[in-house]
């Protein structure tokens, strides 16, 4: 998920220079053609452009967003929300018996029957390293049954996370982060009495000219950290909101060194986590308090084109079906499970997934699902993560490598981050990489999209906005051409790829290397180039007889 990094808290220590970046990139850059514009997006119009001659119709492509929540109220959200047809709004049935009660706009996996829902919850390592502490504690390699080496690696990794044994020196103390944020707390006070207003974005901070040396020291203050993350267009309340929930995050952290994490999940949820079959449980609330993350990753897929509102998604002809499965904290596998078995029995073609961790405990469970997905023909598009790590060789979940050994799935492509030379680099500093495992590269630097707050656009960055816009090349991509396989869609998107004819910058490194170094593709995705390269294969219609793979659910009237 999109998240405050160190390298950003640093900006606000005085590590680095607010103002070194003078160039930026306009509103939409991302959509932008190279070779008419100079910046480097993805040829949108260009490939409105060549499908309009060649007289093609759109057919409505289902997109399934599994993230924290959609605002199903903005202004350009509202007409693109995937609607259950078998459904009637509001009379508290199961109309269509598939278990999930007025389930009109998608599933909440993080709610409760009673209403509420999870907001924050705990890291994954902490559930783990607490979880199996007391069977793995003091024990050596050659202690462990040899059916346990596997389960007893994991818990060591987790303990290594926890203890911080696994990092380099240079992370930020958390006295020192509580008293940034104190001082946060006290420059945003300051500066509302000085704007004479509660709620002001970065951009009416940064043309507000202080009368006082307070007012001075907290506006360079909180815009040297707007500016760094580029955060202009964000609003104050927003950016605070932000910043408590990474110190928040931050706190959970620390605590679990010594203390087992609360159980957020469970005592909302009230189902059996440990139970994959027990998969009737959440609420319809897809909006909760946490919509911030996944609104604005559903604008970047599909926002109304050509309304001349905000701003327009890549796919013209979508229907958005948000899934809540992501809390402030790291996802249950059993949540991403469901949630992928819920949007392909229900339409979804392509699932967008925006999320990640470092720690799988069930990932047979995520493994099946996506099986499941394969035989249904529904490619998944999943974020890369933040860490600038090589996840050919570091750990990022889910990914396609089945962990029983059994080869990889065929239906899936893994995205990271690529800016622009005038926002930092063709290559996004905190993106992660692999020339395995990171199959193509997709802006994610300074994406401005749908904010929470009915008609309110605005920037935020991260490999979760660069993969909602590769789902978005694909529906568009599958709108034009209805018969493409999920597989035909990977290929598609991989083999259109823009790939630059210099040397890119390593992610969290200064070190020059060709992208397809860190990267399969070797290449940026080009919405122009995709559906040209799609209009040259002939689509098969697959027709894989159904098998579920194991463990296989138990049946029951519900579907």
């Amino acid at each position: 998920m999109y998240k405050f990094s160190t390298v950003f808290l640093c900006t606000a220590l005085g590590f680095f220079t607010a103002n070194a970046q003078k160039e930026t990139t306009p509103n939409g850059w991302h959509l932008m053609d190279k070779d008419s514009t100079g910046y480097f997006g993805v040829s949108a119009d260009k490939a409105y452009a060549f499908l309009k001659s060649k007289n093609l119709k759109s057919k409505t492509v289902i997109v399934a967003v599994i993230d924290s929540g959609i605002d199903t109220l903005h202004e350009d959200l509202k007409p693109i929300l995937w609607t259950n047809p078998k459904e009637i709004p509001g009379n508290g049935i199961d109309d269509d018996h598939n278990g999930y009660v007025d389930d009109i706009h998608g599933w909440n996996f993080l709610g409760g029957k009673d209403g509420r829902n999870v907001k924050e919850d705990s890291y994954e390592s902490a559930r783990i390293y607490h979880g199996l502490k007391s069977k793995y504690e003091g024990k050596e390699e050659a202690d462990i049954a040899d059916k346990d080496k596997a389960e007893y690696t994991m818990w060591k990794k987790a303990r290594a996370s926890i203890m911080g044994e696994d990092k380099e020196q240079g992370g930020i103390d958390i006295v020192i982060l509580k008293r940034m944020f104190s001082n946060m707390q006290k420059s945003d006070s300051t500066l509302k009495a000085a704007l004479q207003k509660d709620v002001f974005t970065g951009n009416e901070l940064n043309a507000y000219i202080p009368s006082e040396a307070a007012q001075r020291t907290s506006k360079n203050a909180m815009l040297g950290l707007m500016k760094a993350n580029n955060q202009l267009d964000a609003t104050n309340k927003d950016f605070m909101e932000g910043f408590a929930e990474y110190v928040s995050g931050e706190e959970r952290k620390d605590d679990a060194k010594n203390n087992p994490p609360k159980p957020y999940r469970a005592e909302i949820v009230q189902d059996n986590e440990n139970d994959i079959n027990d998969r009737y449980y959440g609420n319809n609330d897809i909006m909760a308090a946490t919509p911030m993350h996944g609104t604005h990753c559903a604008g970047i897929i599909a926002a109304v084109r050509g309304n001349g509102l905000g701003m327009d998604g890549i796919a013209d002809n979508v229907k958005i079906m948000m899934i809540r499965a992501v809390p402030d904290g790291d996802e249950h596998d059993k949540d991403i499970a469901n949630a992928i078995r819920y949007a392909v029995d229900n339409g979804a073609q392509i699932i967008s997934m925006s999320f990640g961790k470092d720690f799988s405990p069930q990932k047979q469970w995520v493994d099946d699902a996506f099986r499941y997905a394969e035989s249904k023909n529904v490619l998944l598009v999943h974020a890369a993560g933040n860490d600038n790590k090589d996840v050919d060789t570091e750990d990022n979940f889910p990914n396609p490598v089945y962990a029983d050994g059994k080869g990889r799935a065929s239906n899936v492509i893994t995205v990271g981050a690529s800016g622009d030379p005038k926002n930092g680099g063709l290559t996004a500093s905190f993106s992660n990489y692999g020339k395995k495992e990171v199959d193509v590269f997709s802006p994610g630097v300074k994406i401005y999209s749908t904010l929470p707050g009915g008609n309110k656009y605005g920037n935020l960055q991260g490999t979760s906005m660069a993969c909602p816009l590769v789902a978005g090349i694909a529906a568009l991509t599958l709108e034009y051409f209805p018969n493409l396989t999920a597989q035909q869609l990977k290929y598609v998107i991989e083999n259109s790829v823009q790939q630059p004819d210099y040397k890119v910058l390593k992610p969290g490194t200064d070190e020059m290397v060709n992208l397809s170094d860190i990267c399969k593709s070797g290449g940026i995705v080009n919405a122009y180039d995709a559906v040209k390269l799609a209009s040259t294969l002939k689509g098969e219609k697959k027709t894989t007889k159904e098998v579920l793979p194991k463990p296989k659910l138990k049946k029951s009237k519900k579907g």
